[in-house]
């Protein structure tokens, strides 16, 4: 039986059972993330990381999230009282939403009743993913509209840039997917991938999207919107109690969904490598199981990359999605269509293996990619009469600058300077009743 055929005979109460199960685990998994990530970049940094709240400080998330909720919530004068509180709710709720396509296992029974571990299967559930990704940052951007300052103002239009340069990139990435597993389901695209994983069938567009989610969700080293050390903290400068948890658990959520859907799209899904459909790793929970463990390994890889890599630029940032990724991504496209052409025409008379073909296309394109990053930028020629300029693009004076001397002050005479003639005149008389009022004390 397949996927959508479970899941349409689902009572009422299985799927309010799903609803409440994919948000604890998904606030758990937020929990877990944040202290996480401060106990691995800890470790990098040769710190101790927290250590106090619970068993080996593993409640510091609770605790912290606890306090968040118990802290005065201010708002400032100038915000716009209603977009100001609609714009958590609008960069939260689409988070949670992308989350109910993702097949987080197999067939189970629960309490009795056989279903897939899946909240709902829908034909383009690619699609949605992607748009209630998109949908995330008009939170983004209605927050520091309605901040009435500029900072978060700033910081929400480098998120919209942001997000719309690599959400190309990354809906370019998955249209090889679709194209090899003929469907747009994301039960499908699991399904197709028991004979061979995508990350290896299709490493371009695995190496793209994982690079582009790291841009969509705001994560370091493209965390741009914020950019505490331009912005003072970015969109949610303004924010405070929980609105300010509330953008806090968007991009947690975020990035465990886009985790999800690389699991989904390039590593099989939940199923276990190197063993068939009726095996035992492959039945029952343990679909869940290994699920988990392929999201957290790329989770590790956001921690990973937040604890070693520099901000960039900003004009490097976007140099490298339409530059690079884009052009990339097209011509993997291209490349991957023309492959499956020539499946279609000639693998039967030629005996032609298009899937080494596709491996060998895609190690190319990797390695022009790496080769790509490695080789330095190409440095403008240097002329020595130029005016020597910093990085803003300010003039700097010379090294060897001698502040000439003051000339000699010009000492002028009180009578020629203007209006003495003014101030040289004598006073008018005061008439006699002044002087009668001042000595009765009256003036």
């Amino acid at each position: 039986m397949s996927t959508a055929e479970l899941l349409a005979d689902d009572p009422f109460w299985l799927i309010v059972v799903k609803v409440v199960g994919i948000f604890a685990f998904l606030v758990v998994m937020t929990l877990f993330m944040i202290n996480w990530e401060r106990k691995v970049v800890a470790r990098m940094q040769q710190r101790p990381g927290p250590n106090r709240v619970g068993p080996n400080g593993w409640l510091q998330s609770l605790a912290d999230g606890l306090k968040l909720a118990f802290k005065e919530d201010i708002r400032p004068v100038l915000a716009d009282k209603w977009v100001f509180f609609l714009a958590p709710v609008i960069s939260c709720i689409p988070a949670f939403v992308a989350f109910s396509v993702i097949p987080l296992g197999g067939e189970v029974s629960i309490f009795g009743e056989r279903t897939a571990l899946q909240l709902v299967d829908l034909p383009v559930g690619v699609l949605v993913v992607l748009a209630c990704s998109s949908l995330g940052v008009y939170g983004i951007v209605l927050s520091g509209w309605a901040s009435g300052s500029p900072y978060p103002l700033l910081g929400a239009l480098r998120s919209a840039a942001q997000v719309i340069s690599y959400e190309i990139a990354m809906g370019l990435s998955i249209v090889a997917v679709v194209m090899h597993s003929h469907s747009l389901s994301t039960a499908d695209i699991v399904d197709a991938q028991s004979g061979g994983w995508y990350f290896y069938l299709l490493p371009v567009s695995f190496l793209i999207y994982v690079t582009s989610m790291v841009g969509e969700t705001n994560r370091a080293p493209f965390d741009l919107p914020e950019a505490e050390s331009e912005l003072v903290g970015g969109f949610h400068t303004e924010y405070s109690s929980l609105k300010f948890a509330l953008f806090f658990l968007a991009e947690y959520v975020n990035m465990v969904t886009v985790s999800a859907l690389a699991t989904t799209l390039f590593l099989g899904g939940w199923r276990f490598p190197f063993v068939g459909d009726d095996h035992l790793l492959n039945s029952g929970w343990f679909g869940l199981l290994w699920f988990v463990v392929k999201t957290l390994g790329f989770l590790f890889l956001f921690i990973w990359l937040r604890g070693t890599l520099p901000r960039l630029r900003y004009d490097q940032f976007m140099r490298l999605g339409w530059k690079f990724l884009v052009p990339i991504a097209l011509v993997w496209f291209v490349a991957v269509a023309v492959a499956r052409y020539l499946r279609q025409e000639w693998e039967a008379n030629s005996g032609l293996d298009t899937s080494t073909a596709l491996i060998v296309i895609g190690g190319f394109l990797a390695a022009v990619l790496l080769i790509a990053f490695l080789l330095p930028d190409k440095r403008e020629p240097h002329d020595p009469d130029a005016v020597p300029v910093t990085g803003g693009g300010y003039p700097v004076p010379p090294l060897d600058l001698k502040v000439p001397q003051s000339p000699p002050r010009r000492q002028v005479r009180v009578a020629e300077l203007p209006g003495a003639e003014n101030q040289t005149q004598e006073p008018a008389a005061v008439p006699a009743a002044s002087h009668k009022e001042a000595s009765d004390g009256r003036v």
